[in-house]
């Protein structure tokens, strides 16, 4: 019987989407198996026999063959549950084996040579004919007498059948065989798993939070032009419900807004709960001058979340609104705030900011094409130091990018890191970049601007409306969208970017939880 106690010694369930698994079980019928091509701290295959209950693992560095003249490195791993089979998706950084996850190939398999495939596998030596979609025709594992470390090191070779193809390489056939994804397009979505014993209609399941109720969107509608709303469990008194707030045609009124912002905020709300909140408000609509508000009304309802800062100046704000809950976020839409900017540290630890912030602001010169030329630098940059971050467009011209960090580091030391990181970017491509403080002296350049890194200096949160006709959106995306052609900063409105979520996921979901150092850049 396999053991499934060593893998789960080595995960945290409460942070991986990977399942825990039943206890070991002898299965029935056919025998499965499954090769994930997976991107860790580096890339390798994971081949997985089902055998009494678990799936028996190796590392494959190259991934396996069908060339019979190639032999290839498999290292012993710890066995896997059988739902792992169809485990697809992003195990968080931080995570043992961190990174993302396809299902290269999956199907049936036949031991030969023997009736007891434990038993070959304690004397060192397994024949199995696969039945996948890749893999076909005899397999053969063997152990070597080495070991690396703990682990056996087994050799993997493909016998010289008629299923044998001399050259094979599983770098070229790179797609999940559930999904038809890549590894790219699993990173760049890491909120759908697929979940395994499911039809293939039913398999792919969301990790978002549920949206609002569709009851609670019609007593919206129903209402006159004000009254009392119950939603997320709170009752809201909203007014001016037919006002408009954002021009466009037709133009956006506040009660399309709130309706917006009760189906987004299930969504915002990892990117908001725990911070104080700066309020951008235009009580009067985006046609009109707006203001900063941070202080919390006093007529305020009692329920809503609240900080008080202890460190306030005489004069400064003392009590922030903090969105630890979807009804709060309602409330500050209600109250005007046509923009939400989060602090980039929590109220928890005032000086320790949770992310590296850098925010890619154009000049009155700047193409949008220049623009996404330095946005790329900074994803090569980033992939090139193994830190994870994601790029979000704001909503108007420019785009941000979110690195999350782990606890202790302070606003002193992550705004000299993306500093260095921007300035050694900003040698690049010197024509495009000014370092002026001063808009008007920058000549129209692009600023890479490090100095958002303070303590109450904020940056518009994920899926915040911005002030401007048609109601924009700030929308995270995926790296590889800086190379669709239709990427625009404005794309996305409140008209369309919740079918987008739908669609596309939210990709900066691959941040929760991530805590990593900031390594030194030369």
């Amino acid at each position: 019987m396999g053991d499934l106690a060593p893998y789960r010694r080595m995960r945290n369930f409460g942070h991986t989407p990977e399942p825990a698994g039943a206890d070991a079980a002898r299965g029935n019928g056919e025998r499965r198996f499954v090769v994930q091509r997976h991107r860790a701290s580096r890339l390798h295959y994971d081949l997985r026999f089902e055998i009494d209950g678990v799936l028996v693992s190796w590392a494959v560095p190259k991934g396996p063959t069908l060339d019979p003249k190639t032999k290839r490195m498999a290292v012993h791993v710890e066995d896997h549950p059988i739902e792992y089979l169809h485990f697809e998706g992003v195990i968080p950084s931080g995570q043992y084996g961190g990174g993302d996850v396809i299902v290269w190939d999956t199907g049936t398999w036949e031991p030969a040579k023997t009736e007891d495939p434990a038993q070959a596998l304690e004397q060192g030596e397994l024949h199995a004919e696969m039945h996948g979609e890749k893999l076909r025709g005899r397999l053969v594992l063997v152990r070597r007498d080495d070991k690396s470390g703990d682990k056996e090191q087994w050799l993997l070779m493909h016998k010289k059948d008629e299923h044998a193809v001399p050259g094979w390489d599983p770098e070229e056939h790179p797609r999940s065989v559930l999904t038809g994804r890549t590894n790219d397009e699993v990173k760049d979505d890491p909120d759908r798993i697929w979940r395994s014993g499911a039809p293939a209609d039913e398999a792919e399941v969301s990790m978002l939070p549920e949206p609002v109720d569709d009851e609670a969107i019609a007593a919206l509608e129903g209402l006159g032009k004000q009254g009392t709303w119950e939603v997320f469990g709170r009752q809201l008194k909203v007014t001016n419900l037919d006002k408009v707030l954002f021009p466009g045609d037709p133009p956006v009124t506040k009660r399309e807004l709130l309706a917006y912002v009760a189906r987004i905020a299930p969504f915002s709300l990892p990117y908001l709960e725990g911070r104080a909140i700066n309020l951008n408000r235009f009580p009067d609509g985006a046609g009109k001058k707006g203001f900063w508000h941070k202080e919390l009304p006093k007529h305020a309802p009692e329920w809503l979340p609240r900080w008080d800062n202890p460190e306030a100046d005489p004069g400064e704000t003392t009590t922030y609104l903090v969105v630890d809950e979807p009804a709060a976020l309602l409330w500050a839409a209600n109250f005007g705030a046509l923009e939400w900017h989060p602090w980039t540290s929590r109220t928890s630890a005032m000086h320790e900011p949770t992310y590296a912030l850098i925010d890619l602001d154009p000049g009155e010169r700047t193409s949008w094409e220049e623009l996404l030329d330095l946005a790329r630098l900074h994803r090569t940059a980033l992939d090139h130091l193994g830190v994870v971050g994601r790029p979000k467009v704001t909503g108007k011209r420019g785009i941000q990018v979110w690195i999350p960090i782990r606890p202790g580091y302070t606003f002193d030391e992550t705004r000299a890191w993306t500093e260095r990181l921007s300035k050694t970017v900003g040698k690049v491509l010197p024509d495009l970049v000014s370092w002026k403080w001063e808009k008007k002296a920058r000549g129209g350049l692009a600023r890479l601007d490090y100095t958002q890194n303070a303590i109450n200096k904020t940056l518009v949160a994920p899926y915040s409306t911005r002030p401007a006709a048609g109601a924009p959106v700030s929308v995270p995306i995926g790296w590889a969208e800086l190379d669709d052609p239709d990427l625009r900063p404005d794309r996305w409105t409140i008209r369309t970017v919740l079918d987008r979520i739908e669609d596309r996921g939210d990709p900066f979901r691959a941040l929760l939880g991530v805590e990593q150092d900031l390594p030194e850049i030369s």
